[in-house]
């Protein structure tokens, strides 16, 4: 299964009557929930996924702002949405040039759930819109699913493993760059990065239309900040929702990478670790 499909490689699977299930992630750092805008129109077929509730866990002391949900919790909201263990999943959201986010960590959480079939829809609704594709407001009332979450697919980082990683191979801070720097810090308690991480911006991995880079470019990208063949890599950026989305262009690139889910947010959460500013790994 791919990793991406373009909005004509899913308009031809639905015509053929190929249909996987639709996921509709619409989300905003810090913005309204996505409901509504699902309501206004979205692709046929698709189960709208609030990410806040059904694809984090609860916040609590000392977590990031999106700590990774039970595979209880998980299993639940997927079934709930029709997924089931034999049939390809898509994800999209929103989409456009700094797009992508949400859906990438839908498709982590599937993958490190066990399920063996999740893609993203490349470009999100934007390019399904661009391609001059039909939305509907009619809302499904899927059946009940059968998938059952074994996590582990897919290894993640904590605080001691992403410092150790930083040390000896690439760990990737996949915000903005002014929230690398320490310029800024509209959401965590402190400003900065995790010590010998390179920045990232994750919206660099994609054009201008918001669809992903090509392999090869993606790859020169990765290259260019340090990932060398062999070199083991994980990313973080603020809560764990876009460095899913980097994972997603390592792994279009050929790299595997190690997500760490708690992030900045559960980094900066504790005072006693470093901080390290200005523009170099520190």
């Amino acid at each position: 299964m791919r990793d991406i499909i373009s909005a004509a490689e899913l308009a031809g699977d639905l015509e053929a009557g190929e249909s996987p299930t639709l996921l509709d992630i619409r989300w905003q750092l810090g913005g309204p929930p996505g409901r509504p805008e699902y309501a206004a129109g979205h692709l046929p077929g698709a189960v709208y996924v609030d990410l806040e509730t059904e694809l984090a866990g609860p916040q609590q002391q000392g977590t990031g702002r999106h700590p990774l949900p039970s595979a209880e919790q998980f299993g639940e909201a997927m079934r709930r949405a029709g997924v089931r263990q034999d049939r390809p999943v898509v994800a999209y959201d929103a989409g456009g040039p700094g797009g992508g986010w949400a859906a990438a960590r839908a498709w982590w959480l599937l993958g490190w759930a066990g399920h063996e079939q999740a893609s993203v829809l490349d470009g999100g609704l934007a390019a399904w819109r661009a391609a001059g594709l039909p939305l509907t407001t009619e809302e499904p009332q899927p059946a009940e699913g059968d998938f059952l979450p074994l996590p582990g697919t897919f290894s993640v980082l904590d605080p001691s493993s992403a410092a150790s990683l930083a040390r000896r191979g690439v760990l990737l801070d996949a915000r903005a760059a002014e929230r690398y720097r320490g310029d800024v810090e509209p959401m965590d308690p402190a400003a900065g990065h995790i010590p010998g991480a390179v920045s990232a911006p994750t919206t660099e991995n994609l054009t201008d239309a918001g669809t992903f880079r090509t392999p090869e470019a993606l790859a020169e990208r990765f290259e260019a900040l340090g990932v060398r063949p062999g070199a083991e890599v994980g990313v973080y950026c603020g809560s764990g929702v876009s460095a899913a989305h980097e994972v997603l262009a390592l792994r279009i690139a050929g790299i595997g990478a190690r997500l760490y889910p708690g992030s900045w947010s559960e980094w900066s959460a504790d005072p006693t670790r470093p901080v390290a500013t200005g523009p170099e790994r520190g």
